[in-house]
């Protein structure tokens, strides 16, 4: 609390516990987009993800949909990755959000959302958001878990989850996300040739969520024709994000999402203050000038 404002009432702190409450105060904000989804199909999609590390979601977003993120894409693909992880017959195109708004409904999907507000503490992060397009002759990307930059030992709970969707169908020939079920459990072993490996198989539109400790990989394209998709990934609240949304993300752009991507952008706290800036609630920032945009003469 700042010199001189009012108490809120719990602004006496007398032991650890004590700090568990919001002291960079709180901004009025929307229930998640989750709540709409029936409790019966949240609880179905979770046994999915307990049992195997992933579940396929179909045909969440519509032929119509796919064709205007198509087309923002195609506008923003460059030259192939710049390693072998990344792909070097693979096009990434990262910091979305300030580029386009045509991700938007991928990023706070409903369906999403509602497994990410079982998985996770309120207030999670969006880790990172880019489109993939794998070309053809791409090799199949090095298996990897996406949480696994967290240096905690496994077995563990996940601390990040994934989306990836199918923008163009994905086949087990085009590069189709490569998934090893039940690999969310491993303890510090690697994958090995016996172990059961799926080639994801999805319509257009559809996406498959997977758990951050899920070993996975973009599988190989076989194929004469490209492979594109989107992924967004997500994080604890009280973890670094994989890009820093608060220096790529303009205040404008900020302005302008949903209230929940709002929030995943980092605006918003995880008690009692981490996320706060010079002690108060980072949405007040909303209501000043963005320093990272040309200003106005007098």
């Amino acid at each position: 609390m700042n010199p001189g404002a009012t108490p809120r009432g719990h602004d006496v702190i007398t032991d650890l516990d004590g700090l568990r409450v919001d002291l960079a105060g709180r901004h009025r904000a929307t229930v998640s987009a989750g709540a709409s989804i029936d409790r019966p199909v949240v609880d179905a999609d979770m046994a999915a993800l307990d049992r195997d590390g992933y579940v396929i979601l179909p045909d969440l977003i519509t032929p119509e949909e796919c064709e205007r993120i198509h087309a923002a894409s195609t506008a923003l693909l460059g030259p192939p990755g710049r390693n072998t992880f990344e792909g070097r017959r693979t096009q990434r195109v990262y910091s979305l959000l300030e580029k386009t708004r045509a991700y938007d409904r991928l990023v706070d999907h409903p369906r999403v959302l509602a497994l990410l507000d079982r998985l996770f503490l309120p207030n999670y992060l969006l880790s990172q958001l880019q489109v993939i397009n794998i070309l053809p002759g791409e090799q199949a990307q090095l298996l990897h878990y996406d949480d696994g930059f967290y240096p905690i030992p496994r077995p563990r709970p996940p601390l990040s989850a994934a989306t990836m969707w199918a923008i163009d169908p994905f086949t087990d020939r085009n590069g189709g996300t490569v998934i090893l079920p039940g690999s969310h459990r491993w303890d510090s072993r690697q994958p090995a040739e016996s172990d059961t490996r799926i080639s994801t198989r999805m319509s257009a539109g559809s996406c498959v969520f997977y758990l951050g400790t899920l070993w996975h990989g973009g599988g190989a394209n076989r194929t004469s024709a490209a492979r594109l998709a989107v992924t967004a990934q997500y994080c604890e609240p009280w973890l670094r994000p994989q890009e820093a949304y608060t220096l790529s993300t303009s205040r404008e752009t900020a302005r302008t999402v949903s209230e929940d991507i709002r929030r995943m952008l980092g605006y918003s706290i995880h008690p009692p203050f981490m996320g706060a800036v010079d002690g108060m609630h980072p949405k007040r920032l909303l209501g000043t000038p963005d320093p990272a945009l040309p200003q106005s003469g007098a």
